[in-house]
């Protein structure tokens, strides 16, 4: 998770929103992929940090399932995000402060609680949750003076 904040703490220096994500293969503690947020940068809605990761990491590992793997992030993931995790296949998702807003996985539609979800990884919520918090709401607070 530290890894992660400092990726999403990368991101809000280049203007992003402030959000970082890893993926890590538990069973040798490799970290396989890296992404902050860059839907500004790159001109593309769909490339949240965990998007971003995820396609790194299917390419470093030359398969699209990501079984067995664990994806970090820095704050609760959206629907789309969350469905993408789904369809990767993640094993162990792990995310820093929830959502309420914008979350998809404890808030909002639940989305690996749905029957129409087809893979629901392993979840657990609030890792470094108060600095991952601290981080989107001083970015923010600093968008809005």
């Amino acid at each position: 998770m530290r890894i992660a904040l400092e990726l999403a703490q990368a991101a809000a220096e280049a203007g992003e929103a402030p959000i970082g994500a890893v993926v890590l293969d538990p069973a040798t503690g490799e970290i396989i992929a890296r992404a902050g947020n860059a839907p500004i940068a790159r001109h593309d809605p769909t490339a949240h940090a965990e998007i971003l990761v995820l396609r790194q990491a299917a390419e470093a590992t030359g398969n699209y399932r990501l079984t067995g793997l664990t994806l970090v992030v820095t704050l609760e993931p959206c629907a789309m995000c969350a469905g993408a995790i789904s369809h990767a296949r993640i094993g162990r998702l792990v995310f820093g402060a929830s959502d309420p807003k914008g979350g998809a996985v404890i808030n909002g539609p639940r989305f690996f609680e749905q029957p129409t979800c087809h893979w629901r990884p392993e979840v657990v919520g609030g890792v470094l949750a108060e600095k991952s918090a601290a981080l989107l709401r001083a970015f923010f607070r600093e968008r809005r003076s």
